[in-house]
């Protein structure tokens, strides 16, 4: 039997035995409408994010002044000089860097369940977050308790940036030793979670070590916004910009991973190859939105599997897609997050978690099981 690219996706997963959840519910890739339903939620999802504050601005007023910054554009909004220095210096620094992370962390999600044909596989399946962890640990634990995070406005986000990466190096050499089987998806999963434990207890001993340092631990890995700046936007963009063009020059090639390596060889593919290209991609965009905003769950899952339902089965569509409303939704979960308790502000990873966690049991009961 011969299968082709252009051939029908669910009738090829059923030959390849994969589970319900990788079919496509309707045939096709991107449709333009669900493109332009992506920009319009991220529009206005950025546009509630920078009317909605301590100084609430009137909506149209503050779109008036997002198309102010297009060269050769000029819109009178109506604002006073405050005003207008309240959105693009406070509040646009914060709203640019949530559609940035969560376009990244959604985009890796996705090219994770792909790539390990997994429901419940996220951007921390290898061990990301417990390398950045440690990482952000070591560098608080070794400066003291006196020094605060936001004193070590460079030493965080590289501590975190480089533990990220090593953990997932580690992973991959972890994995190298897995013999004939290094090239199954099931063996970088486990890896990852023996990866993932050796290194939350090498966090645990410095915890343990230096308790005094314990609440500034956790406060960045309970995932911030409330600091960023414009430093941060550019700290993250080229690792973006990276993993985007990237996973998305790749997408087709996940629809064909998804029939099974077998299958996705002889029709001209190399599944190890393009397999690990869309992780390193994607770890790196991970590692980077972690190092800038602390670890922040689920965005991996809810997003991905949202989109799939609604557009269709297709990498094609899911990824792009993704992109977009991965960060509107993480926008729009920040506006929670510092609005819900004012003046106060709730850790933006523990609101994630409040609508992550029914969705990950939601995911775990509907997936008929795991692929390997």
């Amino acid at each position: 039997m011969t299968l082709r690219p252009s051939g029908s996706p669910a009738a090829a997963s059923a030959v390849a035995g994969e589970p319900s959840w990788v079919r496509p519910t309707r045939p096709g890739g991107l449709r333009p409408r669900w493109l332009a339903v992506g920009f319009v939620a991220a529009l206005l999802a950025a546009i509630a994010g920078l009317a909605v504050g301590p100084v609430s601005l009137p909506p149209g007023s503050v779109a008036a002044e997002l198309f102010n910054l297009v060269p050769g554009v000029h819109i009178d909004s109506g604002l006073t000089e405050r005003e207008i220095a309240i959105i693009t210096q406070l509040r646009l620094p914060r709203v640019v860097l949530a559609l940035l992370v969560g376009g990244l962390l959604a985009l890796a999600g996705g090219a994770y369940q792909g790539v390990f044909r997994n429901p419940l596989a996220d951007p921390h399946l290898l061990g990301v977050a417990a390398g950045a962890g440690l990482g952000v640990t070591a560098v608080i634990t070794m400066r003291g308790a006196d020094t605060g995070i936001d004193q070590l406005p460079m030493t965080v986000p590289l501590a975190a940036f480089v533990g990220a990466v090593g953990a997932v190096l580690l992973t991959y050499l972890v994995g190298a030793a897995g013999g004939r089987d290094r090239s199954s998806p099931a063996t970088l999963i486990l890896a990852g979670v023996a990866v993932s434990a050796f290194l939350a207890a090498g966090q645990t001993y410095l915890l343990q070590r230096n308790s005094d340092s314990i609440q500034q631990v956790y406060s960045w890995l309970l995932g911030r916004l409330g600091t960023a700046g414009w430093h941060d936007v550019l700290l993250v963009l080229p690792y973006a910009a990276v993993t985007a063009v990237v996973v998305l020059l790749h997408r087709r090639e996940l629809d064909v991973l998804s029939v099974g390596d077998a299958e996705a060889s002889s029709l001209g593919l190399h599944p190890l190859r393009s397999r690990y290209i869309l992780v390193a991609a994607a770890s790196l965009g991970t590692a980077a939105a972690v190092s800038a905003t602390g670890l922040i769950g689920f965005v991996g899952i809810i997003v991905p599997h949202t989109v799939r339902l609604l557009a269709g089965a297709s990498y094609r569509a899911i990824l792009p897609l993704s992109m977009l409303f991965g960060g509107a939704f993480l926008t729009l979960t920040d506006l929670v997050a510092r609005t819900v308790a004012a003046p106060a502000e709730i850790p933006i990873g523990v609101v994630t978690a409040f609508f992550g966690a029914p969705f990950f049991v939601l995911v775990l009961r509907t997936a008929k099981r795991v692929v390997a």
